[in-house]
């Protein structure tokens, strides 16, 4: 059956401002969410920020679809196309987060927010979106964008870095996924699965590590994946509970934008995560904007006009 498309040129049902709203909140959320674990992850090992933060979330997810989506059932309606995206979302970051210890920050996020690049020439492919001339350009401007603000240098560049490109690429099928075999699940199921995803891979990898006596504790670019679980406070339950909030808001907004908008579209929009992070950075680490940055950002602003022109 082919789409029923509208004047505009987009298919009946998409709410293009809605999904930019939706997408540009859901960067706000985990763009705090990763400040936050900037503090923190010197103090937790990975797989305990997976399980803990997704212990909180899902009572708190339970209780919301039993309120507000009291008719939906809480399985999905198609089992293995979800369990298939969270798996993807999960190994998204577990990719992501192996990389870190090994390259630059920069040149990790440049290369992961390539990410917008492979949704678009996914959607071209899988679902048989056009994307014109002027979509690709908005798509490369942002990406410009986001170099600039990075400032990635070419000969820091090491094997490690295929790892965010990986990430980048789990996340853009994800997100098709989440468009074409996921478009009629509820969002609220969608997100409750990948923390459930979060909790057996975070699970599976504690006791992998303790059961072949891999864990270390303290040793630089290791112990945030092979390091031993930390002792709880007060403080530390307050981080995981934040962690929380910016996981739900974050997996909640993405299958929301996603299934209203079309993936390229909102791509584009994807691109704002990293003014959030530039603006995180000068309030909570001091950081100082310099010209390059701003222009960086105005580019990424740019780029999301010319997509929703296209």
């Amino acid at each position: 059956m082919e789409k029923r498309i509208e004047a505009s040129g987009l298919p009946i049902g998409d709410n293009v401002r809605f999904a930019i709203a939706v997408i540009l909140v859901t960067n706000l959320a985990l763009s705090l969410g990763d400040a936050a674990i900037k503090h923190i992850s010197a103090s937790f090992v990975l797989w305990q920020i997976f399980v803990l933060r997704s212990i909180i979330a899902i009572p708190v997810l339970i209780a919301i679809i039993r309120l507000r989506a009291g008719a939906v059932p809480m399985m999905p309606r198609r089992v293995g196309w979800v369990a298939a995206r969270s798996l993807m979302l999960t190994f998204m970051w577990v990719a992501y987060y192996a990389a870190l210890p090994h390259l630059e920050l920069g040149i990790a996020a440049a290369t992961y927010y390539t990410l917008p690049i492979f949704i678009a020439l996914f959607a071209a492919i899988f679902i048989g979106e056009r994307i014109t001339a002027l979509g690709w350009s908005a798509i490369a401007l942002g990406f410009i964008g986001v170099l600039l603000i990075l400032k990635p240098e070419a000969e820091g560049f090491n094997a490690y870095a295929l790892l965010p490109l990986v990430s980048a690429i789990l996340y853009a099928l994800a997100m098709i996924l989440t468009r074409t075999k996921c478009r009629d699940e509820h969002p609220l199921i969608l997100s409750f699965s990948l923390n459930v995803s979060f909790i057996v891979i975070g699970l599976l990898a504690t006791l992998l590590i303790a059961a072949t006596g891999a864990g270390v504790d303290g040793m630089q670019g290791t112990s945030f994946l092979l390091g031993t679980w930390s002792p709880m406070g007060t403080t530390q339950w307050f981080s995981m509970a934040l962690l929380s909030a910016a996981t739900i808001i974050g997996s909640i907004g993405a299958a929301v934008a996603y299934q209203a908008g079309p993936p390229a579209i909102v791509a584009a929009f994807d691109f704002a995560y990293v003014g959030f992070a530039s603006l995180w950075g000068v309030l909570f680490f001091a950081e100082v904007l310099d010209a390059t940055t701003i222009i960086g950002m105005a580019l990424i602003v740019v780029s999301g006009v010319l997509a929703v022109r296209r």
